[in-house]
């Protein structure tokens, strides 16, 4: 192929035109975009199905993992959720445009903060096919064009995708290159991508450590990470146990290869003796494997024994890591110390402890007597997600829509000049 360099400049000049007409576009047009990338999903889901086949027979050939694989495959149900997010979010209102603040200064100016699209959104992500609809969706809501580099273990399922997407923005009379997906698998384009400055206004890396390290490493851009999702579920001294224990096996093993899924266990000592031979069970009769610390495995002595390794480990697997903690305090430096700052929940009926909790650990996403499970763009109203940040600027936790603008000054005088 041509040179990466090259490439990423002639679609991302593309793309930059798309953004300046999506900027100053009305909110009916966008909304209408998605409406119909979505009726355009429906109606070729066949052929969705039937490329997202030939991605499956090649990951199992390849030995991708289980967890990849069931990022990778697209039921009728994930499908269909595709459309429905595409609507979800054209329901949504539209940030472009808002007052955030707004004043009359005593020298007589307006002085307003409006909200304005970033511009051109890089996206790269690995394995999940629907994250091309639900990523491409919220930056035409937010009037940002996009280029979306997917996995190669997903590069048909993607490209299917993307023809609905294109025909969604077309019927609307936008322009085709507010939406690319990258039909290329060569590796050069990611770094050049990250170093496309003024033409790519941010690069979000969703994925393997490795390949968010490779973004961070390589860019010349801003950077929004969504890092591994090490999550946690404790159990304090005061927890309703056999709710504890649903909320365990829910964050555990419901879906297990996906990044909001519970990695470790934290049981305070107090209730542990109890708690631990009755979770331990159940989690063993839906196939996981545990692996536990010394106290946790004289509670319970078929656990593997825990390393140091395994507290930091995001397994997207059936694997949990179990502690046994003496205090709210200690889960919290647990927590705080080996967790990705993605998602981590208690379970206590103590308004004490939660918001002591709350307060104390350092993540995104927090949950009181709730499953790590719903930690999610569409859970959390925003229709989809971009991708769930682990940073703290610009955005937080899942990013929706508002999440891909930042904002312009408007000062509004009356021939007003400075003395």
């Amino acid at each position: 192929m041509e040179n990466a360099e090259t490439y990423v400049k002639e679609i991302a000049s593309a793309a930059r035109s798309a953004a300046a007409e999506l900027a100053v576009s009305t909110t009916a047009k966008r909304d209408a975009a998605l409406v119909a990338a979505a009726n355009a999903i429906r109606s070729g889901a066949d052929r969705i199905r039937s490329e997202n086949a030939k991605d499956l027979a090649e990951a199992k050939k390849t030995g991708l993992s289980d967890a990849m694989i069931d990022r990778l495959t697209l039921t009728d149900t994930r499908i269909e959720a595709m459309a429905a997010g595409l609507e979800a979010i054209a329901a949504q209102t539209d940030p472009v445009g808002q007052t955030i603040s707004a004043s009359n200064r005593p020298t007589g100016l307006r002085v307003e903060k409006r909200r304005v699209p970033l511009g051109v959104v890089a996206i790269i992500y690995e394995s999940r096919p629907n994250v091309t609809a639900d990523a491409a969706g919220l930056c035409i809501k937010s009037g940002n064009a996009v280029i979306l580099r997917g996995g190669t273990e997903a590069i048909n399922s993607n490209l299917a995708i993307a023809e609905c997407l294109r025909a969604g923005v077309l019927a609307a009379g936008l322009p085709e290159s507010a939406i690319t997906v990258i039909d290329k698998t060569d590796r050069d384009i990611v770094p050049a991508m990250a170093k496309a400055e003024g033409l790519i206004d941010l690069i979000i890396p969703r994925g393997g450590a490795g390949l968010i390290r490779a973004v961070v490493d390589a860019a010349t851009i801003p950077v929004i990470k969504h890092y591994a999702g090490n999550c946690h579920v404790y159990v304090h001294a005061d927890a309703d146990l056999a709710m504890a224990e649903a909320i365990v096996i829910n964050a555990k093993c419901q879906r297990p290869g996906v990044c909001n899924a519970a990695e470790t266990l934290l049981v305070n000592a107090a209730v542990a003796g109890e708690f631990l031979p009755a979770i331990a069970k159940k989690l063993a009769d839906a196939g996981v494997e545990m692996r536990g610390c010394g106290k946790s495995r004289k509670i319970v002595p078929d656990m593997k024994e825990a390393t140091e390794e395994d507290w930091a480990t995001e397994y997207l697997a059936l694997t949990l890591a179990v502690k046994v903690v003496d205090s709210l305090a200690d889960a919290v430096e647990h927590i705080n110390t080996y967790g990705s700052h993605h998602t981590d929940a208690i379970v206590t009926t103590g308004l004490a402890a939660a918001d002591a909790f709350v307060a104390r650990v350092d993540s995104s996403s927090v949950m009181v007597n709730a499953s790590t499970r719903f930690s999610d763009g569409g859970v959390y109203g925003l229709g989809a997600e971009v991708g769930i940040s682990t940073d703290k600027l610009h955005a937080r936790g899942p990013m929706g829509a508002e999440d891909l603008t930042t904002y312009k000054w408007i000062v509004t005088g009356s021939g007003h000049i400075r003395e």
